[in-house]
């Protein structure tokens, strides 16, 4: 992913990713775990149709169908693992719903889905609630891929837009209502901002995503943004959207509109994007690079098979996008259906092998640093 310099992100076609030639499934281990969990998954419908190609040779990929739901920050990601791992795995079906990351782990909670795909770390009461799903365990967050959530806008004649902390805070929070305004003019003296109301969108429904933005607002400005962070939007005002797709819809149909979604929307909509002043020598751009100099520094500090991490939200350092995301899957660690969990063991280990990761950088996202991948793909081979 090449560094982006400038405010605007590029336009991608993501049905042009390439399905990568060959993939690097690891082998899922023992198929006789008799473990069943309480409640049985219900299946909607098929993500798409199987291919013919054979599996790798010594990988188990298990078979049947395996469903999943949450986070639609990583669907796009998942629609290209499930094209790439369907067309070498034929006799599984993966059937992932982007219902956002609230819901997808209330379904994982019911015992509906396999897996839950969330962009915020599961909460000590949450993996309490798992343990009815997961006999003789509880859930766990995996990381499986990193992520920067873009702040995009429709100004006309406006690009290379610099915004910070202290300023989003006031927009997404009603205190400052018009592009003019002085704050907005004093990081951008040379931009012609027009007399224009902003319109702010917000995510209707429970979201990792918002969980990330409101985790580095009140991080960066806890005065100005005095709300802890949470999946549910806490400010008063604004207007909501379901999903990323809805608030890139909403962007793109309303002049005058500012929102977030992750890089992967926003560079498959054109969007202009915000440059985030941190304090660093220079405002940093959203790009997937500067989202991995993030990344690399965020310690794990999930207990036991649990490998949540910590992002410095606040960062200042050079190059270090700060509103960043990492996308976990939730799984039991112990406790899995015995008729999905090879199936399961081999999804994720596709996903977290370099061949999964690098398929999806092109749409704007993340591969995780090699030594948390190693640790992932650890934790995938103990799951029973």
């Amino acid at each position: 992913m090449k560094l982006q310099r400038n405010g605007r992100t590029k336009a991608l076609a993501i049905g042009a990713v390439a399905v990568v030639s060959s993939l690097t499934l690891a082998a899922c281990g023992s198929n006789n775990n008799g473990t069943t969990s309480g409640s049985s998954a219900s299946a909607s419908s098929s993500a798409g149709s199987t291919s013919t190609a054979a599996s790798p040779a010594g990988a188990d990929c298990g078979s049947g169908q395996l469903l999943g739901a949450g986070s639609t920050a990583q669907q796009n990601a998942v629609t290209q693992w499930v094209k790439d791992f369907q067309s070498q795995c034929s006799g599984v079906t993966v059937n992932y719903q982007g219902t956002g990351s609230g819901a997808g782990l209330t379904s994982f909670e019911a015992g509906k889905v396999a897996f839950a795909g969330s962009d915020a770390a599961m909460k000590p009461a949450d993996i309490a609630k798992t343990a009815a799903v997961c006999p003789g365990g509880q859930g766990i967050d995996l990381p499986m891929i990193g992520g920067p959530i873009a702040i995009a806008y429709n100004v006309p004649g406006v690009s290379n837009l610099v915004l910070d902390a202290p300023t989003l805070a006031k927009i997404f929070t009603g205190q400052i209502t018009n592009w003019n305004d002085t704050a907005i003019k004093t990081l951008n003296p040379t931009a012609s901002l027009p007399n224009l109301p902003i319109q702010t969108f917000h995510r209707s429904d429970s979201s990792g995503t918002t969980n990330n933005l409101t985790a580095y607002l009140h991080a960066a400005d806890p005065a100005d943004f005095s709300y802890a962070a949470t999946k549910v939007w806490p400010a008063k005002g604004g207007q909501g959207a379901t999903g990323s797709a809805g608030l890139a819809a909403q962007v793109k149909a309303v002049k005058g509109a500012i929102s977030y979604f992750e890089l992967s929307y926003a560079t498959a909509g054109n969007f202009s994007t915000v440059q985030i002043a941190t304090g660093a020598p220079a405002p940093v751009a959203v790009s997937a690079a500067n989202a991995a100099q993030l990344i690399a520094t965020a310690p794990v500090v999930g207990t036991g098979s649990d490998l949540a991490l910590k992002l410095n939200y606040a960062t200042k350092a050079p190059n270090a996008y700060p509103i960043t995301l990492v996308t976990y899957e939730i799984v039991c660690d112990k406790g899995n259906k015995a008729a999905t969990l090879p199936a399961l063991k081999a999804f994720l280990n596709y996903t977290i092998s370099s061949a999964g990761q690098q398929s999806v950088a092109s749409l704007g996202y993340v591969p995780l640093p090699a030594a948390l991948a190693a640790k992932v793909q650890a934790e995938i081979a103990t799951l029973s």
